[in-house]
């Protein structure tokens, strides 16, 4: 994921408040408060100052600050070092880098549009589910 300054086209500055809904067609970056819905069809990023919550859904996310929600990407997510996340991630890739601090449930497709619990229970040898006692 090289998302650089010049692939950014909309900002939430720092000391920045922003409440409600985000739609967007290009790349957010968001260095200050929100708390909303945010909906991208490119990256999202979070800056170190960056205050989120909300339920995200993106092509491509980096947390470097706070978010509290879900995240939903199509390709990957990237939790750096000063990252903090309180929610569930769902995405093909994940990268977390030493010192994040975070809680919920991952659930890593590796780019597969199959179930990820059948893909590991047939990997096994085909066992019925790991959940079920008979």
């Amino acid at each position: 994921m090289a998302i650089g300054k010049d692939t950014i086209n909309s900002v939430i500055g720092p000391g920045s408040i922003f409440e409600g809904k985000f739609y967007i067609a290009g790349s957010l970056r968001i260095d200050g408060k929100f708390e909303g819905d945010i909906k991208t069809e490119d990256a999202l990023v979070i800056g170190e100052t960056g205050k989120v919550k909300t339920n995200i859904s993106a092509k491509e996310v980096i947390i470097s600050g706070t978010l509290i929600g879900n995240i939903k990407a199509e390709n990957e997510v990237k939790l750096e070092g000063t990252g903090r996340m309180l929610g569930d991630i769902t995405a093909p890739y994940l990268e977390l880098q030493k010192g994040v601090v975070a809680k919920g449930n991952i659930t890593i497709t590796g780019g597969q549009k199959k179930d990820v619990r059948k893909i590991v229970e047939e990997s096994f040898g085909g066992i019925k589910s790991l959940d079920t006692k008979e």
